[in-house]
């Protein structure tokens, strides 16, 4: 039985809290949360005791859940490693690329198991293309979302288009060759909408939009490659594939289109989306790696580099913004 301990049980770490609590061989210790509202509710609803000393609920815990403001992550993060407990720790991994680095190095000298709540791995509709070869030449992705101030001690690019950012290097087997961004504070002290294009070394190219202050929600990203299109709605759970048909392709809609190379079949399918909840699939994910001696879904590898590539988004914006 692995014994978690949840640090932040505001609205997300009550969505932990839930899941936790239908995931097998694990039990909830405890939590803690300065906040006596909160802390007062999570009692009544769940039972569950709240500790007032951080380093007595790491003590008694093998697994820390980490759901607090990001500026808090590395802080935790660290007094749990040094006890050698294993983390889930939410996106973004740490408030700045020095703290991730030294992160990175103490989780593998502790010998933990870490992983960063990239929960978009493990929406279901991007899971309905796991099994295709994906080697995409071009890239669009819109995130919008309407504006909450939960989540705005950073920036819109660490709080929303870091989903994406993760996405794409998951996909993407090159290096970045080069990042031009744009972005405008809002609402905010940091940008609050950004786009953003990037180059990858085997002629990718990514081209990304994200919002906090839109009047409605979209979550999307299309793939383009060779002979195919693939569109998936993190949103509404949908995914379409567009591709030139192949005989494999049985019980699929098809029509024939007339090009300059003369007359292609087009199949046009929408993969089974699986029935999944996300942020359970995530920590059972994480359950399983610790169990099994595994490698973690999403590494603190993988939240270093995603963490990288927006940093260097935000520093091209700022110093686009100097030079208006």
């Amino acid at each position: 039985m692995l014994k978690v301990g949840v640090f932040g049980v505001g609205h997300l770490g009550r969505f932990h809290l839930n899941n936790w609590k239908e995931i097998e061989d694990v039990k909830v210790i405890g939590f803690f949360d300065p906040n006596n509202e909160a802390a007062k509710q999570v009692v009544s609803e769940y039972g569950i005791k709240r500790f007032m000393d951080e380093d007595k609920l790491i003590d008694a815990c093998d697994i820390i859940d980490i759901v607090v403001p990001t500026d808090q992550h590395f802080s935790i993060a660290m007094a749990a490693i040094r006890q050698g407990k294993h983390i889930f720790i939410e996106k973004p991994l740490t408030n700045t690329i020095a703290e991730a680095k030294e992160l990175v190095n103490m989780v593998r000298e502790a010998n933990v198991k870490c992983q960063v709540g990239h929960v978009e791995r493990f929406n279901p509709a991007y899971l309905a293309i796991k099994d295709i070869n994906l080697n995409p030449m071009f890239i669009e992705v819109h995130r919008l979302a309407q504006f909450n101030p939960r989540g705005t001690e950073v920036s819109v690019i660490l709080d929303l288009m870091i989903h994406d950012i993760d996405i794409i290097l998951s996909i993407v087997k090159s290096n970045v060759k080069q990042i031009s961004a744009s972005g405008v504070a809002v609402m905010t002290d940091t940008p609050d909408i950004a786009n953003v294009r990037i180059e990858f070394h085997n002629g990718c190219v990514a081209n990304l939009t994200s919002s906090r202050i839109s009047m409605k929600k979209m979550r999307k990203i299309r793939l383009f490659q060779k002979d195919a299109y693939i569109g998936i709605d993190f949103l509404q759970k949908k995914t379409e594939i567009i591709k030139l048909k192949q005989p494999e392709d049985t019980n699929v809609f098809s029509f024939d289109l007339e090009t300059p190379n003369g007359k292609k079949t087009i199949a046009v399918s929408n993969p089974e989306i699986p029935q999944t909840n996300a942020i359970k699939a995530e920590l059972q994910s994480f359950v399983n790696a610790i169990n099994n001696n595994t490698s973690t879904a999403v590494s603190e590898i993988d939240g270093l580099l995603a963490m990288e590539i927006a940093h260097q988004i935000l520093t091209k914006i700022n110093n686009t913004n100097i030079l208006v």
